[in-house]
């Protein structure tokens, strides 16, 4: 990395920490909390283009259920008395008087399952136009190693006609939410941290040393933090792919791979991941990501790739396996009701991207099953949208076969007797459910 020049006055300024001017761009599951923890200490502006979403948090109401209505109002009531706190914008002008800039947008797959920078590529344009000189630009969007240099910074310097490295810095720190969980929150997990210079590093490490209290760790450089996020989740995408795999082999064997699980987990060292299905913004993703960059560079991941075969494939053999099921006990399978519990991509979550469930929905129904989908945690606009799915706000006893899907709690008090036929079938992706009320699980 090289250093800065020492007319720069960016070490002073970092002094002042105070008094810097933090933007965050995408308000979604990472960047509300985000911006939400800065401006306890810094005057913030979450910026989303969004407008819908913008109003909605103006009004105090997260959809996304990741800061609370009294913190949310806090931090905005704060910001009308203050230097500090937070305000809202889907204003491109407002970002002109911010100085850092956050980039959490959303990195999709394509349905070719190669990376989608849309979102990057257009926040990164649109932050070009309003970047000054000694702005600093981080993201913490997950993307391939080299990514934020080879892709975003060329857009950066085309768009404000600024030179990398002498006008203007970047830096990537990965963001390592993990929606819902109310334990692992973002002040408690370590944050990797790094810059494009060594000055810029001290810098961003310092800011997000400020309000993590778990502390941080200053990566080598952008692509090492870069790579970094890319295997934390291949490598549980990859533990999670051989326990899939194991359900598979398990199953033609009528052995419950729970039972198998238990047993193994009772050595010291054996790791206790559950078979299910693997969706969600960051497991079902980032492997792509990376598989995506080796390929670029002349090498076929082996591993990698044959993990994601295994895991985007367990929505159909849950649904054919139900399917088996229905005919050993008797109905005629077209023409029956089916029941999904669940589809966010995990439990005590809104969170739908990526969702595997929809895998489950489609093979089902063209076997000509009536499938229906119930999930009180769901937006149902936000699934009629994305999946085209309409989900049901009450259950409609009996069902021929129930599927658990998502492990909500909520699902505890539902009366499974009063809910299924005759002969039904439940089964249960998760082992969440009473052993002697269902007749199979992963």
């Amino acid at each position: 990395m090289t250093s800065l020049s020492s007319d720069l006055p960016l070490s002073k300024y970092f002094k002042r920490l105070e008094n810097i001017k933090i933007a965050v761009v995408g308000l979604g599951y990472v960047g509300l909390p985000l911006a939400y923890e800065f401006a306890k200490k810094y005057d913030v502006l979450g910026f989303d283009i969004n407008e819908k979403r913008v109003d909605e948090l103006k009004e105090g109401d997260d959809s996304t259920r990741e800061v609370s209505l009294n913190d949310l109002r806090s931090v905005t009531e704060m910001h009308k008395t203050s230097v500090k706190g937070l305000h809202f914008s889907s204003d491109i002008n407002d970002l002109k008087n911010y100085s850092i800039f956050i980039v959490t947008v959303p990195t999709p797959i394509d349905r070719f399952k190669s990376p989608d920078l849309t979102f990057l590529l257009n926040a990164t344009a649109m932050i070009g136009k309003v970047l000054k000189i000694n702005d600093i630009v981080i993201y913490e969007s997950t993307v391939y190693p080299g990514c934020t240099e080879e892709d975003c910074v060329p857009v950066l310097e085309k768009t404000s006609r600024l030179k990398f490295n002498r006008d203007f810095f970047v830096g990537y720190s990965p963001e390592r939410i993990n929606p819902g969980d109310k334990i692992n929150t973002l002040t408690t997990i370590v944050k990797v941290t790094s810059g494009s210079t060594t000055e810029i590093a001290d810098i961003v490490d310092n800011l997000y040393g400020s309000i993590i209290s778990a502390g941080t760790h200053k990566a080598a450089s952008i692509k090492v933090a870069e790579a970094s996020k890319a295997i934390e989740n291949a490598q549980r995408d990859i533990n999670i792919s051989f326990v899939n795999e194991l359900s598979l082999i398990f199953d033609r064997m009528d052995i419950d791979t729970n039972d198998v699980l238990d047993a193994a987990g009772t050595k010291w060292n054996f790791l206790k991941y559950k078979p299910g299905l693997v969706g969600g913004h960051c497991i079902g993703v980032d492997p792509y990501y990376l598989a995506h960059k080796a390929e670029a560079l002349g090498y076929h991941p082996q591993v990698i790739l044959s993990g994601r075969r295994v895991n985007d494939n367990m929505g159909l053999f849950v649904a054919n396996k139900v399917v088996k099921m229905l005919i050993n006990k008797g109905h005629k399978v077209s023409g029956t009701k089916a029941l999904i519990l669940g589809i966010t991509f995990k439990e005590n979550c809104p969170d739908i991207r990526n969702t595997k469930v929809v895998d489950i929905y489609h093979e089902l129904s063209q076997f000509g099953i009536e499938v229906s989908i119930y999930d009180p945690w769901a937006n149902i606009e936000d699934v009629k949208h994305e999946y085209d799915i309409t989900l049901i706000n009450e259950l409609k006893a009996p069902y021929d076969a129930i599927i658990l899907t998502v492990a909500h709690n909520v699902f505890h008090q539902l009366n499974f007797n009063s809910l299924v036929a005759n002969n039904a079938v439940v089964f249960d992706t998760k082992s969440f459910l009473p052993r002697n009320i269902v007749d199979g699980r992963l």
